[in-house]
């Protein structure tokens, strides 16, 4: 029963890692690169832009820090 209780932890964490991922890669590196730059169709980087962008950098590694606690359960 252990196995299938590892897997089923491994798919769970790959799962939070995965959507990790996408939260820093959407709300972090794209509009960071799009702003360096220059690209016209960037959004501005106003105060309330960085502050959404760093609330999803924190998002992303908040769910892989929770994808890391998951694969704590794992058993022997």
């Amino acid at each position: 029963m252990s196995a299938v209780h590892n897997e089923q932890t491994k798919l769970l964490a790959t799962t939070l890692n995965n959507i990790a991922v996408a939260y820093v890669v959407i709300g972090f590196v794209t509009p960071m690169t799009a702003a360096s730059f220059g690209i016209a169709t960037a959004p501005s980087m106003h105060v309330e832009n960085a502050v959404f962008t760093v609330v999803r950098l924190c998002t992303g590694c908040a769910l892989h820090y929770g994808a890391r606690r998951a694969l704590r359960s794992m058993k022997p």
